[in-house]
């Protein structure tokens, strides 16, 4: 296994001819210049992500990390915890919204158990390491050891994928109350109070709000995070799939891979994979504003705007699914468009 600190150096900055390329292609097209907003900056993200390589992305992932949590037990979420196990089941057999919305864009599938309370799930890929965290609300949820080496293997995995051919990673998770690891995290790597970052996540009825906040008020005050220090928040407050995200990240970017965030819960994986990673930022695309109060937050802290409000708050991987087709149409348009040359436009 590499170490992390070897893995971060394999990120390479973002190629500035390529995007300079790009840039002067989508001002030489058959269009107003800068008509196509939002989509012409994506374009020139992602050349600079490819560099010399052909602008597309034949072979597309999400990766769905699943893990049950210790801090269910302190009733912050309505779900039953064996939903977890339940729900990705359906991922594996295709029934759940993310394996469809994967479908429709041509992407794969495949959701890691890294921590799903009960036995191993056929056609999942198995990297249990354990039965669910520990309750946050009393402890932490795993010993800095086992998040760093989740980390990594997270890492190493995606960049395994790339050196068979993968060309762009998106990102999902899976885990009944993952909202509360994840309102934690927000509130200690960007400073907020937990009253701004923790939301109502899976239908948790609005008068129990009250009682989620506290719950992540207890769990910063026992474990005491260290704010400046990424691993050890995810190591105390946080989950086995926010961990995996995080790694899943930084792998994709050593990779030379685009990755796509999916929603709030991926936001705070890449809060603390940058703080990780500060070269990864570059390879980052924030999919949609998830309906999950603290998103607003995340994103600012991270300097990201996302590409669509549709109040999704499924999770899964499922926004992340919908701007495939985004990425797709943004190399359409650079590599297939007709330039103002060629149509003899002169402007």
């Amino acid at each position: 296994m590499a170490s992390l600190a070897n893995i971060i150096r394999q990120i390479a900055e973002p190629d500035a001819d390529a995007a300079r390329a790009a840039a002067e292609r989508l001002d030489s097209l058959v269009k107003p210049l800068g008509s196509l907003g939002r989509l012409e900056l994506l374009a020139i993200q992602l050349a600079s992500i490819r560099g010399k390589a052909p602008l597309k992305f034949p072979s597309k992932e999400i990766l769905v990390m699943a893990a049950d949590h210790g801090v269910w037990q302190e009733g912050v979420t309505p779900s039953p915890q064996v939903v977890t196990a339940i729900q990705a089941v359906n991922i594996v057999q295709g029934k759940a919204g993310v394996s469809v919305l994967a479908r429709n864009a041509g992407a794969q599938v495949t959701l890691v158990d890294c921590g799903i309370l009960g036995p191993d799930i056929p056609g999942t890929l198995n990297h249990k390491v354990a039965q669910g965290t520990g309750n946050i609300a009393t402890g932490p949820a795993m010993t800095r050891e086992e998040a760093e080496s989740l980390l990594v293997w997270s890492a190493e995995r995606v960049i395994a994928k790339a050196e068979s051919g993968l060309s762009l990673l998106a990102v999902g998770e899976l885990g009944m109350a993952n909202t509360t690891p994840a309102a934690a995290m927000v509130a200690v790597l960007t400073g907020a109070a937990p009253a701004q970052t923790v939301g109502l996540g899976a239908n948790l009825p609005p008068e129990r709000l009250a009682h989620k906040i506290s719950v992540v008020e207890k769990a910063i005050a026992v474990n005491q995070p260290d704010a400046s220090d990424a691993l050890d928040v995810m190591a105390k407050v946080g989950g086995f799939e926010l961990v995996g995200m995080a790694g899943a990240m930084i792998g994709a970017a050593a990779a030379g891979i685009p990755v796509v965030l999916d929603g709030f819960l991926s936001y705070a994986s890449a809060l603390a994979a940058c703080q990780i990673a500060p070269a990864l930022k570059p390879y980052l695309i924030p999919s949609h504003l998830s309906a999950e109060q603290g998103t607003t937050i995340a994103l600012k802290a991270l300097g990201l705007q996302p590409y669509f409000d549709l109040s999704l708050r499924l999770g899964e991987g499922s926004g992340a699914a919908l701007a495939l087709p985004l990425i797709d149409a943004a190399c359409a348009i650079h590599n297939e468009m007709a330039t103002l040359a060629e149509c003899q436009i002169t402007l």
